[in-house]
């Protein structure tokens, strides 16, 4: 006999799944009836919301060539690999209850060089009970800025600002722990609030994790497809007193190829910038990392355009130390030539629905990223400020609502900073074949 409140788990939803191959729509049973969906990965859900249960993943496949300063001899490398390979596991129970966990086989989500063999992209528990208030506790990453609320299957351009690299604590779990609360007004406001503690590889004295807060607020008087307006602000901050810390600030500059888990790089010869800090950053030598940022976005019809504006100030505690000053921006273009709109929701945006299944959806794009950093310590203080800069020009082909094949042209030009070759640019291009299911 099926009951309602087995259909809130994995066994039981998958076991009346397969059983429930042959029909169609509803299942009755004793208590709630029960809706099985297999559109866009499998869906299980009781007709009074009270449980649901639902399976599904992304993986994205990339390919890349480049060359000049994206290698260290300014030769052409190339690199093929999983950018991300999820399965995703989510639902509610008890009505007021939320899960989700995310498993990424990849190891790229996670960050360079991870040693696992998988990796817990998010694992979070969510109560929903004080609506329109939510309290998320778990594993997952922090809120910063309008690219990083946009999930990373309907992003744009295949990887998000390059501008990201230089606060890339601040929207990354990193391995640790957090809780949030979050909340709307209606269908214009929206804010979160969360703590975390990060980063087992980079521990406080006696083996305690780091602590870092961060604030989001947005207001979007549009909140429509085809009809928005996105203003947002962020703020992060994280202590480091008592921290010993890979304080290096680097980037690949839209190329992940260079240097990346789950598959082929370019190995020894990929080469990222170094814009400052250290890798083995001494216990007291700075005390408050911050950061903040604004998000503006406008969309109109089939056209968009969005940016971001961030600065981070990394305090010294030490008279041997000076402050590490890092400024980032980016402008992005992006206009869809077969008239569909970018799908927005509070806070983000979300994919483009093709309404021709035979053609798909066929979007392009523009965005130039922008990344600059000050450090006058050591190897870094009689050189000016180091910049980095890049130019994104690409194409997305929404086949259906699973598949989309993307392409990208990345050119890049550095200040004040060379490979091993001298070469001061680089250039490559990046595809990708994505199915979510």
């Amino acid at each position: 006999m099926i009951r309602k409140h087995f259909a809130g788990f994995a066994a039981s939803a998958l076991a009346l799944a397969v059983t429930a191959q042959a029909f169609a729509g509803t299942v009755t049973t004793d208590g709630a009836d029960i809706v099985v969906k297999t559109k866009g990965g499998l869906e299980v859900a009781t007709t009074d919301k009270e449980f649901s249960f639902k399976l599904g993943g992304r993986v994205q496949a990339d390919y890349s060539r480049f060359d000049g300063f994206y290698t260290k001899n300014g030769n052409t490398a190339d690199a093929g690999y999983f950018r991300r390979a999820f399965l995703e596991l989510g639902g509610v129970m008890y009505t007021d209850w939320a899960y989700q966990i995310n498993y990424d086989f990849s190891h790229n989500a996670g960050g360079d060089n991870r040693k696992e063999d998988g990796y817990f992209d998010e694992a979070s528990l969510s109560y929903n009970g004080f609506k329109p208030v939510s309290i998320k506790v778990g594993r997952f990453d922090p809120e910063f800025g309008l690219e990083k609320a946009t999930s990373s299957k309907w992003v744009t351009a295949q990887e998000r600002t390059a501008a990201y690299d230089l606060v890339d604590w601040t929207n990354a779990h990193n391995g640790g722990m957090g809780i949030q609360v979050s909340g709307n007004a209606g269908d214009s406001l929206y804010g979160s609030a969360g703590i975390f503690a990060k980063d087992p590889n980079n521990q406080a004295q006696n083996g305690d994790s780091y602590r870092q807060a961060n604030l989001r607020g947005v207001w979007a008087p549009w909140h429509e497809a085809g009809h928005v307006i996105h203003l947002g602000v962020d703020y992060a901050a994280r202590d480091l007193k008592d921290t010993a810390f890979d304080g290096r600030i680097t980037s690949r500059l839209g190329m992940r190829g260079v240097s990346t888990d789950g598959g082929q790089d370019a190995g020894d010869n990929g080469n990222k910038l170094l814009l400052g800090g250290i890798q083995n950053t001494p216990i007291g030598a700075y005390d408050i990392d911050s950061a903040w940022a604004l998000e503006a976005a406008w969309a109109t019809g089939p056209f968009s355009v969005q940016g971001e504006y961030l600065k981070r100030d990394t305090k010294a505690d030490a008279s041997n130390f000076s402050d590490i000053k890092s400024t980032g921006y980016y402008g992005q273009l992006a206009y869809t030539l077969t008239g569909e709109p970018r799908i927005y929701k509070l806070g983000k945006f979300d994919t483009i629905k093709p309404e021709n299944k035979q053609y798909g959806a066929w979007e392009v794009f523009y965005r130039y990223d922008h990344l600059s950093t000050d450090d006058n310590n050591g190897a870094f203080a009689n050189i000016g400020d180091i910049e980095g800069k890049v130019h994104n020009v690409g194409v997305n082909w929404y086949a259906n609502e699973a598949i989309k094949i993307s392409a990208v042209y990345v050119k890049s030009e550095v200040d004040n900073a060379t490979n091993a070759a001298g070469d001061d640019s680089g250039q490559g291009i990046v595809t990708r074949a994505q199915y979510v299911f």
